[in-house]
């Protein structure tokens, strides 16, 4: 599930190493329309739904985070 987060992520913004980075928000690396899109193939992807209740930075600061909301979600 992690490669397929990953692949997404990738997609979204390819010049991004998002294996390494851990400031994405913090850093101003991704910004509201990267989110948006994440968001939305996340939610296809894994046919879950990230409300607006997640939509905090630390939630989308690494791709570890990422990985841990999904598999949060998944578990509801």
């Amino acid at each position: 599930m992690m490669e397929e987060l990953l692949n997404i992520l990738s997609e979204i913004r390819p010049d991004v190493d998002f294996e390494k980075a851990d400031a994405l928000i913090d850093g101003g690396i991704l910004d509201s329309f990267d989110i948006i899109s994440i968001v939305g193939e996340i939610n296809n992807a894994f046919d879950v739904e990230i409300n607006v209740e997640y939509l905090l930075p630390e939630n989308f600061n690494s791709a570890k985070a990422i990985y841990e909301l999904v598999c949060k979600l998944l578990d509801e």
